[in-house]
């Protein structure tokens, strides 16, 4: 067999080698999520169209030590962001426990940070955040539990992480919470959604975090 010939078949070779090391790197990045890719009554009727370069909006909130937390405190950061208010029976204990063992299997990862934002601020009080942020193990330095302004809250669920429905009168408690967890980049962009309520999200989400690390 000619010497051209052997060069050809290996340089086919290594082609089929590059195209499968490509298509399996690839298949393994996350996708990045844009408003258009939710159910549309979790996002803001001005919003729905988007399906590209979606970012999450700067924040200004107030956390379990009454500190002012901004999207400064997230720079540079891959994060876990979910909605919940602390009187809630149902699923935020659930939720809350998930993301107490998300804290503790990157605790120790400086670029792996968590924000939990309460959808009843006016109820949920500093002081009413400490005790659920004790009850729930929260490290100050990796995990924020969240008050503040419900206009800004609300505007943040509807326009940035899309985990809130549309509904009610102004109220105390007037929009209805996804049970999600959602996962922001270091470009503040969203790269999952996960069902915080379900043991197996939370291994897959753990997963996605460490390849999110490895981008």
């Amino acid at each position: 067999m000619g010497k051209k010939i052997l060069l050809s078949i290996f340089l086919a070779v290594c082609v089929v080698i590059a195209i499968y090391y490509f298509g399996c790197n690839q298949n393994n990045k996350l996708p990045v999520y844009n408003p258009a890719d939710f159910n549309p009554k979790l996002v803001d009727a001005t919003l729905r169209h988007i399906v590209k370069e979606h970012t999450v909006s700067d924040f200004n909130l107030i956390n379990q030590n009454g500190l002012t937390i901004t999207q400064k405190n997230y720079e540079n950061k891959i994060y876990v962001t979910d909605f919940f208010f602390t009187r809630c029976p149902s699923i935020c204990p659930i939720m809350s426990n998930h993301m107490e063992q998300l804290q503790e299997i990157f605790l120790e990862e400086d670029d792996v940070m968590f924000l939990s934002l309460s959808v009843t601020p006016k109820l949920d009080s500093v002081p009413i955040l400490k005790e659920y942020a004790k009850k729930h193990g929260v490290q100050d330095h990796k995990w924020n539990i969240t008050t503040g302004n419900k206009k800004h809250i609300y505007n943040l669920a509807r326009k940035s992480y899309f985990a809130v429905v549309e509904q009610g009168d102004g109220g105390l408690q007037d929009f209805i919470h996804t049970p999600n967890f959602i996962l922001i980049d270091k470009e503040k962009r969203i790269r999952g959604v996960y069902n915080g309520t379900q043991e197996e999200e939370i291994e897959r989400i753990a997963i996605d975090i460490k390849k999110l690390l490895k981008e």
